[in-house]
């Protein structure tokens, strides 16, 4: 289990690297996504940046390179940040788990009936 200063470190990280994608990245290539979680090593070398994106799998592929372009300047704005003694190497990953989760919900609606609920009757009493 990770410690809870790794956890906290994770979660900062995520944090930031949201906004700084949000508002500072003006790259035309990057499509609407969300950073949806960071795994730092325990040696804090390297992180892991999951995102997800909207879009089509050219959105995408097109967002994941702008982000490995701009991970130099996401990396260096991060350490201003962020109070690390060393700033990890940021490692982008699309996160397509969403995607997986929408596709199992409509492959259960196709499969699974609706199910009815009927309103229980009154008992009578005697």
């Amino acid at each position: 289990m990770k410690s809870q200063r790794l956890a906290r470190i994770d979660h900062e990280m995520q944090r930031v690297l949201a906004t700084l994608i949000s508002q500072e990245l003006k790259d035309p290539r990057l499509g609407f996504l969300t950073v949806t979680r960071v795994e730092v090593a325990d040696d804090l070398n390297h992180a892991k940046v999951y995102v997800s994106v909207i879009g089509d799998r050219h959105v995408a592929k097109q967002s994941m390179e702008a982000l490995e372009r701009a991970s130099g300047f996401l990396r260096g704005e991060l350490g201003h940040r962020i109070d690390l003694r060393h700033t990890p190497e940021l490692n982008f990953i699309e996160d397509r788990s969403t995607e997986r989760a929408i596709e199992m919900s409509k492959t259960l609606r196709q499969v699974a009936p609706p199910v009815e609920v009927k309103a229980a009757e009154p008992e009578d009493e005697e």
